[in-house]
């Protein structure tokens, strides 16, 4: 088996960036792990965020900025491809705060950033009847809240269908229960599996998450990635309680009222605890007391792929040209300019982004 493109890992990531290719003209063949991977495309929690990300980072602010900017488009044409609605909303999401000193340190982090953008940074402070207005369900505790204008929601898993769908539609070769074990490199890259099966591309995609630990180092990627938990509760459906989402609660297309996330860093364990779900509920109710009636149906736990400073890895292989390293733990958020706009990155176009900011050199350097 020959292809233009070999894509290890099929969740949202390497998705994305498959379609991006198809779309170009280029043959592809993703090839995806077991139902024993980690698989963070089905445990996230569905946000487009671009609130609080890139502080002290403006590069990575704008970057998610600009994945926001062409996400409607993305998800229209997804949709109108397949007939699957990713349940886009952007219309904003809040950040919530129990106390004006928590809420003048962020506003001041928030200022700082925004000045750093030229003043694209489009936030506003609500409070009391303000707020509520906007909110009813939000309980007394709540002191006030920021509305960042470009965040929003999706059904991730509603995404993740949709790409795989439209990639096949293309064209794209799409192997499940695939472990990739070696990927050498001669006159072209063989990605050799575990089942025997070999497959020869002109270049290679390493986009599998916490798996790329392992393929990684052995492709000449410093690869500093860790495993993060979130857990998740999920709610019963209910009529239209929340109208925009936060970090704490979202509600979803179905109904259910999503609560989240812990972050904890205990390696690779996956459980979701009573510690974990207490705090959770806590949190979700103090924000929105009437979700302490509501039924809770399901709960479960996650790991984000975090590099060292939290930010995406876009690095071709120092050893490999022609092998790159794609990872980032905002997938969800990212997917609309990895679709869009790293195909040219690969090809090297003049009008390709500039990621360099975005290399391993600064984990090299460090």
């Amino acid at each position: 088996m020959n292809t233009d493109f070999a894509i290890i890992g099929g969740g949202v990531v390497g998705l994305s960036l498959a379609w991006g290719l198809l779309k170009q003209g280029y043959k592809v063949t993703i090839v995806d792990g077991s139902d024993g991977s980690y698989r963070a495309s089905r445990g996230n929690f569905g946000l487009i965020w671009v609130q609080g990300k890139g502080v002290g980072a403006p590069h990575y602010a704008r970057w998610t900025q600009r994945s926001a900017s062409l996400y409607r488009d993305f998800s229209e044409e997804l949709s109108d491809a397949t007939g699957i609605n990713v349940s886009l909303e952007q219309n904003g999401g809040f950040e919530y705060f129990f106390s004006d000193d928590d809420l003048l340190q962020t506003q001041a982090v928030y200022e700082q950033l925004k000045q750093q953008l030229g003043g694209d940074y489009p936030f506003e402070i609500l409070r009391g009847d303000a707020l509520r207005k906007e909110e009813p369900t939000v309980g007394p505790e709540v002191t006030s809240a920021i509305l960042h204008h470009q965040d929003g929601h999706l059904n991730p898993l509603k995404l993740l269908r949709a790409l795989n769908a439209d990639c096949q539609r293309m064209g794209g070769v799409y192997l499940s229960n695939h472990m990739v074990r070696s990927v050498s490199k001669g006159h072209q890259f063989t990605l050799s599996c575990d089942d025997g099966t070999r497959i020869g591309a002109d270049r290679v995609i390493l986009s599998a998450g916490l798996g790329a630990l392992d393929l990684g180092p052995k492709m000449g990627f410093v690869t500093p990635l860790e495993p993060e938990r979130g857990q998740v509760l999920i709610t019963e459906k209910l009529p239209r309680m929340i109208n925009r989402p936060s970090v704490t609660a979202r509600q979803v297309d179905e109904g259910g009222i999503q609560i989240g996330a812990t972050n904890e860093k205990i390696g690779f364990n996956r459980d979701v605890t009573t510690k974990g779900i207490a705090f959770l509920a806590d949190q979700a109710i103090r924000t929105h007391p009437f979700l302490a009636k509501v039924k809770l149906v399901r709960s479960w736990g996650a790991l984000r792929i975090l590099s060292r400073d939290g930010k995406p890895i876009y690095q071709e292989s120092p050893t490999m040209p022609g092998a790159y390293l794609v990872t980032c733990h905002s997938g969800i958020t990212l997917a609309a300019v990895h679709a869009r706009l790293l195909p040219g990155w690969f090809d090297k176009k003049q009008d390709a982004p500039d990621l360099e900011a975005f290399s391993e050199d600064r984990f090299r350097l460090s």
